[in-house]
Formats: structure tokens, sequence, C-alpha cells
């Protein structure tokens, strides 16, 4: 399966960062998002991360202007549906998406790869609201997408092994390295990295420690690059607890319960960086910590 044109649903923090490693591949990308002034702010951000990498010599000043270049946006969701792959990566709410796949399918060439970029939904679910469950896989990179190396494909139950191959060499493509996740709820990484922030928000909901004790205590008690506290503010605590719920309730197990504490900021809407409160307010000059 040759793919050189790409399909991103989604403008935000990830597809805006996939659609910027598409184009630098030398990808054409068509990015849909249902508000335009989203799609706008992905292209500025595209541009000042990608004046960053010629800044750190990662890139050329051309290649720069040659990515933008890869890059169109539209409204139209259906217009993605002559790309070689679709790469979902919208709201992580499987109504969102199911209803997202059902709108492309009656667009779509016959050969079109589908991939959802869900960091924990069922790819095997998904792919059974479409007409193609064979071409379809879970398609997961990491949070900055341009910076972290690491993709999980992650195979339904049905996904035939040309798709798979076909997506493995787009990860090849992109110079970032694959790892192959059997479809259980959130996969690897997520289903060992979001349990140990939810343990984290434990210590702090029963008085183990402060905000800044608990963060401290893993960057420099484990060599964590971020406390878990930090991590879940950059990830979204919204997106944490999304991921706990599915994880408690496609396992069935009390060790995934999602903590209280955690439930109650995202019910205040205290998100982390996106909302700029969390488990620090990030309003001020620097972050401080709100327990």
């Amino acid at each position: 399966m040759a793919i050189e044109q790409v399909g991103v649903v989604g403008a935000g923090q990830m597809g805006n960062g996939i659609a910027h490693v598409l184009a630098l591949a030398g990808y054409q990308v068509l990015m849909t998002d249902i508000s335009q002034d989203a799609m706008d702010a992905a292209i500025a951000l595209i541009g000042r991360n990608l004046d960053r990498q010629i800044s750190r010599n990662l890139i050329a000043p051309e290649d720069k202007a040659a990515a933008l270049a890869r890059i169109v946006t539209t409204p139209k969701l259906t217009d993605l549906g002559q790309t070689d792959l679709i790469i979902e990566a919208a709201t992580e709410r499987e109504t969102v998406k199911t209803a997202i796949f059902e709108d492309l399918v009656p667009h779509l060439k016959p050969e079109t790869i589908l991939t959802s970029n869900t960091s924990s939904i069922s790819i095997t679910r998904l792919a059974s609201r479409t007409d193609r469950p064979e071409k379809f896989m879970g398609f997961h990179f990491m949070n900055p997408v341009p910076i972290m190396q690491l993709v999980e494909l992650i195979r339904g139950i049905a996904t035939d092994e040309p798709t798979f191959k076909a997506c493995h060499g787009v990860v090849e493509r992109l110079g970032k390295t694959s790892a192959t996740a059997e479809d259980f709820p959130a996969f690897i990484v997520n289903r060992i990295l979001v349990p140990m922030i939810n343990e984290a928000v434990y210590a702090l909901y029963e008085g183990v420690g402060s905000v800044a004790s608990i963060d401290t205590s893993l960057r420099l008690g484990a060599n964590h690059p971020m406390g878990p506290l930090e991590l879940a503010d950059f990830i979204g605590l919204d997106t944490c607890l999304a991921i706990m719920n599915v994880l408690h309730d496609g396992l069935a197990d009390t060790k995934y319960r999602p903590c209280p504490l955690l439930t109650k900021y995202v019910e205040a809407g205290w998100l982390g960086r996106k909302t700029q409160r969390g488990f620090y307010d990030y309003r001020g000059e620097k972050p401080v910590p709100t327990r």
C-alpha cells in the first residue's frame, strides 16, 4: 500500500503535532477540524515549532517552507475521503470518534486505511463501526509529537497484515520507533503510566505528601523528568480521568479506580495547563501548587 497523502482529523494538541511530523517527512497532509480558528492556530503553532527545530539545527530553513507547503486545511471532513491514510486525533470520547468514522465511510476510497490516535479506547470496537475493520488500526503518537520517539501500533482483532505493514512503514519514514501493542484497555504506555499518576493523586488525596513533595520525590528519587502531578497537568486531567475510567470499566479491577480528587478537579474544570489550573496554577510568572 503506497501512502503519500494523509488526512488528519483534529487540529488540537495531538493533531497539529501529527501534521507537523508527517509534512516534515514528505507526506501531503490534509487537516480538518470543526473550528477554523483551531486550524489557523495549528498552522501558526507548527510554524513556531519548526522555527524551534531550525534554531536547534535539527532541520534547515528550507525544510520549514517545504513542510508548511504540504499542509492544507479544510473545514469539510468528507474531503479527507480521497487520502491514502486517515489518522483521527479528535477528543478522547468514543461517541465523537465513532461519529467521525461513520461520517467518513461513505466518502472513502476502497484502499484507504483508517486509524485512531486514541490513547485507550478499543480499536476493535471502533473498527466494527466502519466498513473496513481489516483496514483499521490504532496509531498512537506520544505528546509532544515532534519530540517523542515512540508510536504505539495497535491491531484490532480484524486488522490484516498489509495494513499493519503500511502503518509500520509510515512510522519508519517519520524516523520514529514503533511498539506493537495488543488491543486491551490503554494499550502499553498508558496502562502503566496513568495508574502511576492516579496513585500520585491518591497520595495527595490521603495527605501522604503535598503536590511539591510528591513531584520532587519522583523527579529526584526515581529520576523522572517530570513529577507525576506536573505530568498529569501536561497531559490534561480530563484525559487522565478518561483513561482511568476505560481501564476500570474494561478490566473490572478495583486497582484502576479513579481517585475521587482527580474526579473533583475535572468537575471544577481545572484540567491542567490547557485551562491554566490543575494541580498547579499557571496564571502567574511560575506554576504554584494548588494543594
